[in-house]
This record gives C-alpha cells, sequence and structure tokens, in this order.
C-alpha cells in the first residue's frame, strides 16, 4: 500500500462525520486547507492527548483558513461521546472499513494496530506535510501548526525539508 508523500495530490474522498453527515474534501478546493490526522482509537490516553491538543490549537489553525479533521476506525456514536466528553471542535470522520487509510497508506504500527499519521494539505489539494508517529501526541500538533505557518509564508516544503516528518 503506497502512502501519500509531501508533494503528492491529496486524492479526494466522501467519509462519515460523528453527526452522520457527509465530509467531502473537494468542497474545501481552492477554500481552504486541511489538516486530516488518523489515530488509532477513541478514548485511549494517546489519542485523547492527540485529540484535546488539536483542540487546543484549533482556534490557531481557524484563524489561518485550515479544517482540521480526525480520522479513526471507531464507529459515529463513539465519535459523538468523544467529541462531547473532550469538547472538541472539529468533525472526526468514521472510517470503519478502514477505506481512507489505505487511501492515504497510512501504516500499521507494529503491523498490528491503526498508526498516527497526519497531513497538512494546502488549498490546491497538495500534501505539504507528513508526519507518522504512533506513540506521540503533541508533536502532530506542533508539526502542523509550522507547516501550516510556512505555507502562510507562500514557502512550499519539499522531500527532506524542514515539514517532511515521515519516519522510517
Amino acid at each position: 500500500m503506497p502512502s501519500i508523500e509531501i508533494g503528492d495530490q491529496a486524492p479526494s474522498f466522501q467519509a462519515t462525520l460523528q453527526d452522520g453527515s457527509t465530509f467531502d474534501s473537494t468542497s474545501l478546493l481552492g477554500r481552504k486547507s486541511l489538516v486530516l490526522f488518523f489515530y488509532p482509537k477513541d478514548g485511549t490516553p494517546v489519542c485523547t492527548q492527540q485529540a484535546c491538543a488539536f483542540r487546543d490549537a484549533y482556534a490557531q489553525f481557524v484563524g489561518a483558513d485550515v479544517e482540521v479533521v480526525g480520522v479513526s476506525s471507531d464507529s459515529t456514536e463513539s465519535h459523538q461521546r468523544f467529541a462531547t466528553r473532550h469538547s472538541l471542535p472539529f468533525p472526526i470522520i468514521s472510517d470503519s472499513r478502514g477505506a481512507l487509510r489505505r487511501l492515504f497508506g497510512v501504516p500499521r504500527a507494529l503491523g498490528i494496530f491503526p498508526g498516527r499519521v497526519t497531513y497538512v494539505i494546502d488549498k490546491e489539494g497538495v500534501v505539504r506535510m507528513a508526519y507518522n508517529a504512533t506513540l506521540a501526541a503533541e508533536p502532530h500538533v506542533r508539526k502542523a501548526l509550522e507547516a501550516v505557518g510556512i505555507m502562510r509564508e507562500g514557502t512550499s516544503p519539499r522531500r527532506g525539508d524542514p515539514c517532511d516528518h515521515r519516519r522510517a
């Protein structure tokens, strides 16, 4: 399963959100950038820490014209409880069959667990940052904010640049 890399055109997709509505990635093209963060499971310690870190930085993303969207394989009902319990202001996609993970090539951690990868996608649909760290929560937000700052400055990260945060 090939993974999406910096400089690639992000694949277009539609997916179900925690409220049952449909998220269509093409609705953002030309209007907003997107932070798409994949995480393993609602309510687990690192996943909760990551979601709350995105919540705490949400105003910074909104101020930069960026939509934040979480993705995990949990049900819409689980996402509703998780979002309500932690006052998450952003939508969460229910990827129960793993189709979106496969589309983006999100690797499994230790070959078993769903991976934790964050992508920053610009208004034209180009991937500007990819960060993969299974056991770390906070760096996903920090790296995404750095990438958004670089995009606002008008520079374009390339492989090997500071926003290329892939891990082997």
